[in-house]
């Protein structure tokens, strides 16, 4: 992610806002990050993308969830611990 002062942004409002058409932008004040600037639509895509991730009453859990939970379960209780432990 390309990075800009806010003093960037007054003198060079072209070559940032055109960096920031192509992918957000930092702007940065007195060194430490301050803003974020992105095209509209790259903000339309973010707002309207919710958070994929969904929490499930086990009764209510996909069958695929469901079986993959279980075996989990049943392994961490055999102490073979998690599938990502070497």
């Amino acid at each position: 992610m390309r990075q800009f002062t806010t003093g960037d942004l007054n003198k060079q409002v072209g070559d940032v806002t055109d960096a920031a058409s192509r992918e957000p932008v930092v702007l940065t004040r007195h060194n430490k990050p301050r803003f974020v600037l992105m095209s509209y639509e790259h903000y339309e895509r973010m707002r309207g993308c919710g958070d994929p991730r969904r929490a499930h009453a086990v009764s209510e859990m996909p069958d695929k969830h469901a079986e993959l939970f279980g075996q989990a379960i049943e392994r961490l209780a055999r102490s073979q611990g998690y599938d990502d432990e070497s």
